[in-house]
């Protein structure tokens, strides 16, 4: 048997709860890494590796899905669980929409959370062996390589993309057609409760038009809604 321990970020405000998490996990030969605020887990999986995220929703700071919607806009494939008192169905396709492996309603059988854990432990480790997969996105004779950073304009011309600039064009062409507002942008790409500038996402959307619009001063791709957000068609 391997001596490699799983090891587990498990991000939950409820003391009680976590406790009592932390300590089975921890009986079932996981070593566990503990957060109680969604800043503070946002800047452990940035920094560090996990086999699995075990993830509360209601949190202080920043909530799950925010993080959620951060970890995959940075490629980060690592398998999340979602715990959640909200058992409706809407927050349940929420959370699975923006990236999340499994999700349980609070409460919830502990042997049953073991057993998904078990799984999910399994399915980290095999796509840890498995090759890499192509991410990239086509539009108007634009293609965008967001595992690369990179990009290739309608003049075939050849763009490096920063790492924030990544991070906004995945979430505007993955929530294509709709409407993102400035303060969604600015939680999930920059992470933060203190914001910078909203100017900034301005000058992210002017670079955009740059490299990808035929007419920048008359874009179609990368749309203005006044006094709300962007929206990104093809």
């Amino acid at each position: 048997m391997s001596d490699y321990q799983p090891n587990i970020l498990l991000v939950e405000d409820e003391l009680h709860l976590h406790e009592a998490l932390k300590l089975n996990l921890e009986m079932e030969g996981y070593d566990v890494t503990s957060a109680f605020e969604g800043p503070k887990a946002l800047q452990l999986i940035q920094h560090s590796h996990f086999d699995l995220i075990i993830l509360d929703v209601m949190l202080p700071g920043l909530d799950g899905f925010s993080i959620i919607e951060t970890v995959r806009l940075n490629n980060n494939e690592t398998p999340i669980l979602v715990l959640s008192a909200k058992n409706t169905s809407l927050n349940r396709v929420q959370g699975l929409k923006l990236g999340a492996d499994d999700y349980l309603t609070k409460p919830f059988n502990l042997e049953e959370l073991l057993l998904r854990v078990g799984k999910l432990i399994q399915k980290s480790t095999q796509s840890n062996t498995a090759p890499a997969a192509l991410d990239q996105y086509r539009f108007g004779s634009n293609t965008v390589y967001f595992k690369l950073l990179e990009a290739t304009s309608h003049l075939g011309v050849a763009i490096t993309l920063t790492k924030k600039e990544g991070m906004l064009l995945k979430l505007l062409i993955e929530n294509k057609n709709t409407i993102i507002t400035r303060e969604r942008i600015l939680q999930t790409v920059w992470g933060y409760n203190v914001f910078p500038n909203t100017r900034t996402i301005d000058n992210f959307i002017l670079n955009f038009r740059k490299y990808f619009e035929q007419d920048p001063k008359n874009p179609v791709h990368f749309i203005s809604i006044r006094g709300v957000g962007y929206k990104f068609q093809d």
